[in-house]
C-alpha cells in the first residue's frame, strides 16, 4: 500500500466524499433537515471527517437518482448509503494516518463525457474547449493513467460525466474514488464558462482532480475562511520532492480566483506523478 501525505493532493479515505470551493458547497435540490445518529457520527470520526454541524442532506444527480449524504458544513459530503463498509483511516507507524490507495483509481484508462444535452445541463461551447484543454494536461504528463474525451448524452457509458449544474454558480462539485474507480459526476456552475475558456479549464481540472482521488492543497486551512475541512485531527505523510506548505499556485487549492491560470503547478505535477 502506497502511504500518500497532502502536499497539493491528497487522496482521503472516504469513498465518495463529495467537495469543493466555498462558492461550491452547495445542494442540487432541496434539503432535508435530519439529524444523524450517534453510530453514523462515530463512523464519520474514524473516517478522518470533521464532525461538526452534520447533517443529512439529499442531492439529486444527472441521471436523476436522489441520494442521501452527510454533509459537515467543510464542503465534505459522504454518501449515506454504504458508510459502515467504508475503511477507516489506518494507523502508520509513525503514529500518522495513511490515506489508502483504495481511495485512488485502479483503472488505466478512464473514459470522460463532456455532457452536451438539455436542461440546463449541456456544457457550451467554452466549457467544452476547457475540458478538452483539462483533458490535453492530465494526458500530457505521462501518467500511467489515460483519459479518453467524448461528447454527447451517454453518461450511463462513462467513468467520468462533467456537465453544468445550477446553483453551483462560478464553482463546481465532484467526489472521491470508489472501489477504484472515479467519482462519476463532475459538476461545474452555470456562471463557470461566462469567465472564459482558462477559467473553465481551471474549475474542470480541479472536479475531475477529486474525482481520481486528490483533495485540496489547503484542506486543514480552506483560503476562502481559514476553515478546516476534517481529518480527525491527523497529520498526513508527506509527497515526496513536493513543498510541506500550502502551494496557493496549485489547480487544487480551494478557492479558485478568476485569474487562475488553468495550468500546474511544479508541485501538482509531482505529486500526480507519484500517485499515477
Amino acid at each position: 500500500m502506497k502511504t500518500i501525505k497532502l502536499l497539493a493532493l491528497s487522496a482521503i479515505v472516504a469513498g465518495c466524499i463529495t467537495s469543493c470551493q466555498k462558492e461550491e458547497v452547495a445542494t442540487e435540490v432541496s434539503e432535508v433537515s435530519n439529524t444523524p445518529t450517534k453510530e453514523q457520527l462515530l463512523k464519520l470520526t474514524d473516517m478522518g471527517v470533521n464532525t461538526h454541524d452534520v447533517t443529512i442532506d439529499k442531492i439529486k444527480n444527472l441521471d436523476g437518482n436522489t441520494e442521501e449524504y452527510l454533509v459537515n458544513g467543510k464542503g465534505i459530503e459522504v454518501p449515506v448509503k454504504g458508510l459502515f463498509d467504508q475503511e477507516n483511516l489506518g494507523a502508520a507507524e509513525n503514529g500518522n494516518k495513511q490515506y489508502r490507495t483504495r481511495n485512488l483509481v485502479s483503472a488505466r484508462t478512464i473514459t470522460v463525457l463532456g455532457y452536451t444535452g438539455g436542461g440546463g445541463n449541456g456544457l457550451d461551447q467554452t466549457a467544452q474547449q476547457g475540458l478538452r484543454q483539462a483533458v490535453d494536461s492530465y494526458n500530457s504528463l505521462g501518467l500511467t493513467l489515460r483519459m479518453n474525451l467524448s461528447f454527447g448524452t451517454n453518461h450511463q457509458a462513462a467513468d467520468i460525466v462533467v456537465y453544468v449544474e445550477r446553483g453551483l454558480g462560478s464553482g463546481g462539485q465532484a467526489g472521491f474514488p470508489s472501489g477504484g474507480r472515479p467519482y462519476k459526476w463532475a459538476r461545474i456552475g452555470e456562471s463557470v464558462s461566462r469567465n472564459g475558456t482558462t477559467y473553465s479549464k481551471h474549475v474542470i481540472l480541479h472536479e475531475m482532480g477529486h474525482c481520481i482521488g486528490l483533495r485540496h492543497t489547503d484542506w486543514f486551512a480552506r483560503s476562502c475562511d481559514g476553515s478546516n475541512e476534517g481529518d480527525g485531527g491527523i497529520g498526513a505523510i508527506h509527497i515526496p520532492g513536493t513543498t510541506t506548505g500550502v502551494d496557493r499556485s496549485s489547480y487544487m487549492i480551494s478557492c479558485a480566483a478568476f485569474g487562475s491560470s488553468g495550468r500546474f503547478s511544479n508541485d501538482d505535477v509531482t505529486a500526480l506523478r507519484y500517485i499515477y
